[in-house]
């Protein structure tokens, strides 16, 4: 059975492999899955039959015969399981500090990089703007040195590559035009190396590929 995941018709970040959908089809072309792709525009995104697969009106979803799936940290974790050794490891103790990895790149990492990033899209023009962002710039290079200091001298998280690798590169993804990745050598590494991995650029390529057909300027 060949699953179908959602995707934007436009993706708003225009062809970077930013979008949620991009963690999903890593994960698949990482376990060698076929799938296909609904593209949906934001008006789509809003209208009843998108709700019924993800209430919150968002992407992406993922559907597997009866079952309907959103949130991509629950996608990956379903494809993982599915998929021992590939994207989670077998020995018991390995798996849950893998699991852990996941949990820390949506918990702990991305929520203040978000706190960083989305105000320089959505609220520039607001008063608050140049006095808020050096706190929130800091809260992440806290978290960025913390991480960089786990990773020193490790090729991926814990051992051999796993979904907390696969969430965690994407997570830091969203710091490229910041510069605050480059900042830390041994972060930029490690997302080099994610990023040069086959699933990765077989995937980047499927999502770029949408965005040039769109038409939209780059």
């Amino acid at each position: 059975m060949t699953p179908t995941i959602t995707a934007f018709e436009r993706s708003p970040d225009r062809g970077r492999g930013l979008a949620r959908d991009m963690r999903v089809r890593w994960a698949l072309e990482e376990i060698g899955q076929p799938y296909d792709v609904r593209l949906l525009s934001f008006e789509a995104m809003k209208q009843p039959g998108h709700l019924a697969r993800n209430p919150f009106g968002q992407i992406p979803t993922y559907e597997a015969g009866s079952l309907v799936l959103f949130e991509s940290g629950g996608i990956l974790m379903h494809l993982a399981e599915r998929h021992p050794g590939v994207l989670l490891p077998t020995d018991v103790d390995a798996r849950a500090r893998a699991v852990m990895w996941m949990f820390a790149a949506l918990s702990t990492v991305e929520p203040p990089i978000l706190e960083f990033t989305m105000p320089t899209i959505v609220e520039r023009d607001e008063p608050w703007f140049e006095q808020r962002q050096p706190m929130l710039e800091a809260r992440v290079r806290t978290r960025l040195a913390q991480l960089a200091a786990h990773l020193d001298g490790r090729e991926w998280l814990d051992g051999a590559f796993s979904a907390g690798d696969l969430l965690m590169i994407s997570v830091l993804q969203r710091l490229r035009a910041s510069g605050l990745v480059d900042a830390e050598p041994s972060l930029a590494a490690y997302v080099a190396r994610g990023e040069a991995r086959p699933a990765y650029q077989r995937a980047f390529a499927a999502q770029r590929a949408v965005f040039e057909a769109a038409g939209t300027p780059g």
